[in-house]
């Protein structure tokens, strides 16, 4: 009998690499509000908790600028409009889905995106594969707190006994601890692997190819 029966997936630097969309919307709302710009190497470390915090650390002297809220609506008008310009998956991610789907994995995204981003991307790039996805919206604590892993678990009638979780950083190392639940860390993400070693990362995929093998033999427990 397979030790799990679940694979709960992070989103941005995961599956999909969003970076670029990511750091476009960061750099038209920064420019509306005549702030400066900021690299892509800069949103690199500045994704991963959520919209309000990308912004807080892009905007020069975060929250306490007066111009922030014109910002971060700026942020979200413009993502809403323009969150797949420039999106796409990473190598070997749709056949790691498929692959996993036939063997008969429930598959599940967890991401701290704007709930109507991780709607409009799992439509857009995974359809029925995923069957539950969950962003950031009122009511649930984002990651790393488990209660947004726990909404798609209640959502697919899992048991977390039974489910591995798969990120590329270390909110999501954290996220899956507070779960009660093993982490397979991605290396080809937004984190590189000395990093996420260092918050305390076990176990590491180098391919989707390698998270298919990981999962199948229960080498997260």
């Amino acid at each position: 009998m397979k030790k799990f029966d679940t694979v709960i997936f992070d989103l941005d630097g995961t599956l999909l690499n969003t970076l670029e969309d990511l750091a476009d919307a960061v750099n038209y709302a920064l420019t509306t509000c005549k702030m400066p710009e900021r690299t892509l190497d800069e949103i690199r470390r500045f994704v991963g908790n959520g919209i309000r915090n990308l912004m807080r650390r892009a905007v020069p002297e975060g929250e306490a600028n007066p111009e922030f809220e014109k910002a971060f609506e700026s942020f979200r008008f413009y993502y809403k409009e323009h969150c797949n310009e420039k999106t796409k998956l990473y190598p070997g991610v749709a056949k790691m889905l498929a692959e996993l789907k036939e063997k008969g994995y429930h598959l599940a995204i967890v991401s701290n995106k704007a709930d109507f981003a991780v709607r409009e991307l799992r439509e857009l790039y995974f359809g029925d594969t995923v069957e539950a996805a969950v962003g950031e919206r009122e009511g649930i604590a984002r990651k790393p707190a488990k209660d947004m892993v726990e909404q798609v678990m209640r959502e697919m009638g899992v048991m977390p006994e039974h489910a591995v979780y798969v990120g590329d950083s270390d909110v999501d190392i954290q996220t899956a601890a507070n779960s009660g639940i093993p982490c397979i860390s991605v290396t080809w993400g937004f984190r590189d692997k000395e990093f996420l070693r260092e918050h305390g990362a076990v176990h590491f995929a180098e391919t989707a190819e390698e998270v298919v093998a990981l999962v199948e033999q229960g080498l997260c427990s």
